[in-house]
């Protein structure tokens, strides 16, 4: 279980005396056993996948405003938190796969206009949920129904 891979890691580091990504891993689990709270049973390997890809989009979405604010130094800091989560997130599909994807969950829907692109990004997310980024799926099945 990806918990327990965590938990695992969060030792290591502690053993290692690698203070960076200890902090990283306590936040994290953290922010996961507020999610278990706050849903009040037992999270599955997907929702922990999908708290892990919040706190990597928050993590990018903060060094990009660090980056604009000339904080070179705290946008390295961010995109390095954000690596160590990467690495516990299934290898995303990019390219011509996705878009085989999209073009699969169009024809499924039967979707024709871009009034139905919250139905094939239902269908997307549904089958490929953490493998996939939403904003990407979001562009594609914009350019597909003519948006």
């Amino acid at each position: 279980m990806l918990l327990d891979k965590l938990n695992d890691d969060l030792k290591t580091a502690m053993r290692a005396r690698d203070t960076d990504r200890v902090s990283v891993l306590r936040m994290t689990l953290s922010e996961i056993k507020n999610a278990r709270i706050e849903k009040r049973e037992d999270l599955t390997d997907d929702d922990v996948l999908q708290v892990l890809k919040k706190a990597v989009k928050s993590r990018a979405e903060s060094a990009d405003e660090y980056r604009k604010g000339d904080r070179g130094d705290l946008a390295a800091k961010e995109d390095a938190e954000a690596a160590v989560l990467q690495g516990y997130l299934p290898e995303q599909i990019t390219g011509q796969a996705l878009a085989a994807i999209v073009d699969a969950a169009i024809a499924e829907t039967g979707a024709t206009s871009v009034k139905q692109m919250g139905a094939v990004m239902k269908a997307v997310l549904g089958k490929h949920g953490a493998t996939v980024d939403g904003r990407e799926v979001g562009a594609l099945v914009k350019t597909r129904l003519g948006g």
